[in-house]
């Protein structure tokens, strides 16, 4: 007999949630990589997919190797193909060792390929595109790891100027007193690999509009397992669901012992229909698939002009 063909690699997870396009890999202990392209950003990098290139900044949760391994094969090949340097997002006691391991690939590949490192702390707001900032938050792993949410900000005209006229608004403006206040408005929120922690509780990952949040496990007797990893457990989910206001939850760092039907299963026995119908398995491509299928048909049903004879 000839020996069977090997397995495909894995393919690319992939949901629309307007605005946002959600595409990566994630499998826990193998390859975590989350893009946003509409924001230019990757989060994590444990598997550099040629998708990822196309975003210039990485955000480390933490620095296990399924999680940073393909960082310095992401700056190589963004070099190669002329797109830049990448930018590196991280805790800032990673700044070094990160510095370390990028700069011992100079020898290696006999040149030096270019990049940034930003390092950050719990707290810290950094720019990343436009009126979007990045928030910084301290997270529960078996190693130091941090969760973000991407906030815009929007200015708004300060409530006792709403009903003024426009040109004593200008009058206002003009003599130098501040007529608009920053709104916050959480839009996705990424946890990172962690354990139940007070980040998840923060309003920025209470009030995002799209979650974007490891569980690793499903079974109900890999509680145990779950808390000596410091991971989320399906049945973490009960509370953070009931404080979460997402329309979406999108659910990553699934366990590849953990097959789709079975996770399926527990968010069945586990939650009303209303709350099950908020989850998304980023890994699930059959039912993404259908569902973006559905999204397709339902917008070129808007472009079609109806028939009024």
């Amino acid at each position: 007999m000839i020996p069977k063909m090997p397995p495909r690699e894995g393919q690319l997870g992939f949901l629309y949630i307007p605005p946002y396009r959600i595409q990566g890999m994630s499998v826990a202990g193998e390859q975590t990589v989350i893009q946003i392209p509409e924001l230019d950003i990757n989060f994590d990098m444990g598997h550099c997919t040629r998708a990822s290139l196309t975003s210039d900044t990485v955000v480390l949760s933490h620095a296990h190797m399924d999680h940073l391994g393909a960082l310095p094969y992401w700056l190589s090949q963004r070099h190669f193909q002329k797109l830049g340097p990448g930018r590196i997002v991280c805790h800032e006691q990673l700044e070094r060792p990160l510095s370390t391991m990028i700069d011992s690939w100079v020898e290696l590949e006999r040149q030096k390929t270019p990049y940034e490192i930003i390092p950050v702390v719990p707290d810290q707001v950094i720019p990343i595109k436009g009126s979007m900032v990045l928030k910084v938050f301290e997270t529960d792993h078996t190693t130091l790891s941090l969760g973000y949410a991407v906030v815009e900000r929007r200015s708004k005209l300060k409530e006792e100027y709403r009903d003024l006229p426009q040109s004593r608004i200008k009058e206002i403006k003009a003599s130098g007193r501040e007529i608009t206040t920053t709104v916050e408005i959480p839009t996705i929120a990424y946890t990172g690999d962690t354990e139940r922690c007070d980040a998840l509780d923060s309003p920025e990952f209470r009030e995002a509009r799209i979650m974007i949040s490891e569980c690793t496990f499903f079974s109900p007797e890999h509680q145990e397992r779950a808390k000596v990893g410091k991971h989320l457990h399906i049945e973490d989910f009960r509370d953070l669901m009931g404080s979460w206001t997402a329309r979406d939850v999108v659910l990553t760092h699934v366990s590849r012992r953990t097959s789709l039907g079975f996770a399926h299963k527990r968010i069945r026995e586990l939650f009303d229909a209303g709350t099950q119908a908020r989850f998304r398995l980023l890994m699930d491509h059959k039912e993404n698939r259908r569902r973006y299928e559905r999204q397709a048909e339902e917008a070129e049903s808007r472009l079609v002009p109806s028939d009024t004879g």
